[in-house]
């Protein structure tokens, strides 16, 4: 069994091919960001002028042809609106015109299934950072299946808090990879830290650090924001890893990128005897091969769906979705 999956929730537009579980494509194009942030009408208009030599591409890197794709899954949402509605007009388009049934994924869940899958861990706790979002999930069974969200961000998510400080900043590209390597050498002073129970909040310690700028060397800024930020996030972990008794740990989403929270995750993890898993890079940034993978999942399972119906839900929680597989 071939499936394609199209991810284009924000500035990447990516398809993967997975079959029978593993992974045989992903190519992307990603807009390149600049000192203003994500437009989505261009990000939008990037993904449609791409999305025709992505698919071709991950076709081509597959060995396989159109016709030997058994389902096409599309991220149906959390994401921008204009960027999400390019993929489901790729998606349907593809689906349509071969007459091959169509799926609509999460964006979070997709995440967190193609980590899950890779190191077949079962029941994990899940921290699930990225630019939008960051939560701290597991596996619940009342009343349906679902990942329920036991801490999240009442803000803004980690990753867009690191983007937005390196944009005032003036660091560029305006990444929080480039955050870190601002980072490297720095020294920490003390920043405002704010968890409560397993949730978190970022803009008061992002209005902070923008202030910092003009009292401390940048290295020190960027230092002490990473450290704290990343600080509150294992705490939150660890008091829900404890509370939940899951034994194992999974870090997914964009900012799992970064090697110093995981380092500083494992550190958490390891006196209460927990593993953490942390996919490659390519499967934590955005990414098409994930979406292919639920939809995998979801086709297995017996779901299916009137194409013509399907659509995009920009605000589409991940605790929302019934997990079927």
């Amino acid at each position: 069994m071939a499936v394609i999956g199209i991810e284009s929730t924000a500035h990447t537009f990516g398809v993967g091919i997975c079959e029978d579980g593993k992974i045989i494509a992903n190519q992307k194009s990603m807009y390149q960001i600049k000192d203003k942030g994500m437009v989505p009408i261009k990000v939008a208009a990037h993904h449609s002028e791409k999305s025709s030599s992505v698919i071709k591409a991950a076709l081509d890197e597959a060995g396989l042809n159109i016709e030997e794709i058994d389902a096409i899954g599309y991220s149906m949402g959390p994401g921008l609106g204009p960027c999400l509605a390019v993929g489901l007009r790729s998606a349907k388009r593809l689906a349509l015109d071969n007459k091959i049934p169509l799926f609509p994924v999460n964006h979070a869940v997709a995440h967190i299934e193609v980590t899950k899958q890779r190191f077949g861990v079962a029941d994990p706790l899940i921290v699930y950072v990225s630019g939008g979002n960051s939560q701290i999930l597991g596996i619940e069974k009342s009343p349906f299946k679902h990942y329920h969200v036991y801490g999240e961000t009442f803000d803004i998510g980690i990753g867009n808090m690191l983007d937005s400080f390196a944009r005032e900043a003036g660091i560029v590209p305006s990444w929080g990879s480039e955050v870190a390597k601002v980072a490297a050498g720095g020294s920490y002073f003390e920043m405002p830290y704010t968890v409560k129970g397993m949730d978190f909040t970022f803009t008061g310690l992002l209005t902070f650090a923008v202030k910092s700028l003009a009292l401390h060397p940048i290295k020190d800024v960027a230092y002490s924001l990473q450290e704290t930020s990343f600080s509150m996030l294992c705490e939150a972990s660890e008091r829900a890893m404890l509370l939940t008794g899951k034994k194992n740990l999974i870090v997914c989403g964009g900012v799992a990128q970064s090697s110093r929270l995981k380092e500083m995750l494992e550190k958490m993890a390891k006196p209460h005897r927990r593993r953490v898993y942390v996919s490659p890079n390519e499967l934590n940034a955005d990414n098409g091969a994930m979406i292919a993978v639920v939809a995998e999942s979801m086709f297995k399972s017996g779901q299916s769906f009137d194409i013509e119906k399907l659509d995009i839900k920009q605000r589409y929680r991940a605790d929302s979705v019934e997990i079927r597989w």
